[in-house]
């Protein structure tokens, strides 16, 4: 099983709808899926139908060790190959709780080990928040591949910079860690944009692994809480995140 996580320290560049989009065509060439919910804001939870405001979520559950196996975690989704473990408010408060804990990053190793050993699922995925908390730091200990959806703006790719040290600090207790490469996201061919995109190539530090090109369809489909591919799998940011997710296998293979 493949860990990947999906980060960037600046909202706003389509973080959850990378994993939504990612998850969902790795599951259309045939792979099982786990999408891990690791922000308190629960979007992904939303995307796939799984929040519930109103009781300890499966994330907080994780991350504070209140759980036996990693069935009681998991729920199933819409989608037959993509599993979630779902996220709500109540993950903050597990994170204070757990900067209080013996074993800080703990949990999560324990739910991969087992995962690993059930041998049901080919990647999980996780969508995180835009900071470093525990949760974040638990994630990375378990994670194989961080990539980072970036906005053709000053932030996102000064954002780069903060993340890949991060990364780096984060090999002292995951030495296999790795930064896969950049996800250019919403990207509308503007002479700017052009440029911020070939000023990324330029720097050669950072793998491009794809652009997603901006769609308005794409608000639409939050709208109406439905999946891209769902609303309008022809649009440009629909294609743009299929070709993306083979390419990532295709890579994986060689």
């Amino acid at each position: 099983m493949k860990t990947i996580s999906v980060l960037n320290l600046k909202g706003g560049v389509a973080k959850t709808f990378t994993v939504v989009n990612m998850a969902y065509q790795l599951k259309e060439q045939g792979f099982k899926i786990l999408v891990i919910d690791n922000d308190k804001q629960g979007n992904l939870s939303r995307a796939y139908k799984r929040y519930d405001p109103d009781r300890m979520s499966p994330s907080a559950q994780l991350l504070n060790g209140e759980w036996t196996t990693p069935r009681d975690l998991i729920q199933e989704t819409d989608y037959d190959g993509i599993d979630i473990i779902a996220s709500n408010l109540s993950l903050l408060g597990a994170t204070w709780n757990a900067t209080n804990s013996e074993d800080q990053i703990g949990n999560y190793k324990r739910l991969k080990e087992m995962l690993e050993a059930e041998r049901k699922y080919d990647f999980c995925m996780i969508d995180n928040p835009p900071d470093i908390a525990l949760n974040v730091l638990n994630a990375l200990a378990i994670t194989d591949e961080v990539i980072v959806p970036v906005k053709i703006d000053r932030d996102s790719l000064e954002g780069l910079e903060t993340i890949s040290e991060q990364i780096e600090d984060a090999k002292e207790f995951n030495p296999d860690l790795k930064l896969l490469g950049a996800l250019v996201t919403i990207y509308q061919n503007s002479d700017g944009e052009a440029a911020g995109l070939e000023f990324l190539r330029q720097m050669d530090r950072y793998k491009i692994l794809g652009t997603i090109r901006y769609s308005p369809k794409v608000s639409e489909s939050s709208l109406k809480d439905e999946l891209i591919y769902e609303h309008s799998p022809r649009c440009a940011a629909a294609l743009d995140y299929k070709k993306f997710a083979r390419s990532y296998v295709e890579d994986g293979k060689r």
